[in-house]
């Protein structure tokens, strides 16, 4: 497994710094943010390290030669926005540009996407299965014509007053999936897997990692910290940020030598990203380069 980590917490940097900076701490391979230049509208969206709108060929050139010359690897083009939002201005514009991302990906030769499914965050699951069989096949047919893997995160997109009720993103538990990958049972349409997201929802994170064996495209390393005492005060039906916290590997819940363990397992071998969105580690642009570093001091003695 390569080690990596998501480009998204180094917003104030180009890529070729970015890549750098994953040289320079032994990094072997970044998920590159390609968002729409411009405004985000949430945290860690936004950043875009490279431009699928500019992305020539002599650009192209460019990025895999100077990868080539750091010897750091992209894991993935990432681009997580909400393709089901029930602003039906917002979903087309997110759709052409996730579009956009894919085809970039085949420009590259990196052959993977990462993203989420996303969600009308007013409409129940069955509504939005419903949208999903409208909205997805068309994207999984353009994948699979450009032979680039589509990764899904399994991150629900609910922290607080803004994705109520529903949360941004469907594909969060495995009975969901076993729909979706029923109704899409294509070879490029899979998982980005993130522990850190079952944690929070108290659910078993090592089972569904060797019935979806196959289905395990790219892995993020992010911990999760459930805090135990508030969840008592405020409840499971409380804003999920009232009572739980992302943290650095093995700052939180999430046991790490059982997650590496079960993808030896499963026979993973694919790219592994740590993925920094822990606010003790967001005072100072050194901070967050510390935690880079003390991501990778803690995760190396699983990941080899």
């Amino acid at each position: 497994m390569k080690l990596g980590f998501v480009s998204a917490i180094l917003d104030w940097m180009s890529f070729e710094e970015v890549i750098d900076t994953a040289s320079s701490l032994g990094y072997e391979c970044v998920e590159v943010a390609c968002w729409p230049c411009g405004k985000a509208e949430r945290r860690y969206a936004g950043v875009s390290h490279i431009d699928v709108d500019e992305l020539d060929d002599g650009k192209a050139a460019h990025i895999l030669e100077y990868c080539r010359s750091k010897q750091v690897e992209i894991s993935s083009l990432a681009f997580y926005p909400n393709t089901m939002d029930g602003d039906l201005e917002k979903r087309a514009v997110n759709i052409e540009h996730l579009k956009k991302v894919i085809l970039a990906s085949e420009k590259l030769g990196v052959g993977m996407v990462t993203t989420f499914i996303g969600r009308d965050q007013t409409k129940t699951v069955e509504a939005n299965m419903e949208l999903f069989r409208e909205i997805w096949p068309d994207i999984i047919r353009l994948a699979e014509e450009h032979h680039v893997k589509v990764a899904i995160e399994n991150c629900p997109m609910l922290f607080d007053g803004d994705q109520w009720p529903g949360g941004q993103n469907l594909a969060t538990t495995p009975k969901i999936w076993r729909e979706m990958f029923a109704a899409i049972p294509s070879d490029y349409f899979g998982l980005n897997y993130d522990p850190s997201h079952f944690v929070w929802q108290m659910m078993d994170y090592i089972k569904p990692m060797y019935e979806f064996r196959d289905k395990i495209f790219h892995v993020h390393y992010k911990d999760i910290k459930l805090y135990r005492d508030r969840l008592n005060e405020v409840g499971t039906m409380a804003y999920p940020l009232q009572y739980m916290a992302p943290k650095l590997p093995g700052l939180g819940d999430v046991k790490w030598d059982e997650y590496v363990s079960a993808l030896n397992d499963i026979g993973y071998k694919g790219y592994t990203c740590i993925e920094v969105e822990d606010r003790s580690f967001e005072g100072s642009h050194e901070e967050v380069i510390d935690s880079l570093v003390l991501s990778q001091r803690y995760l190396r003695q699983f990941v080899v």
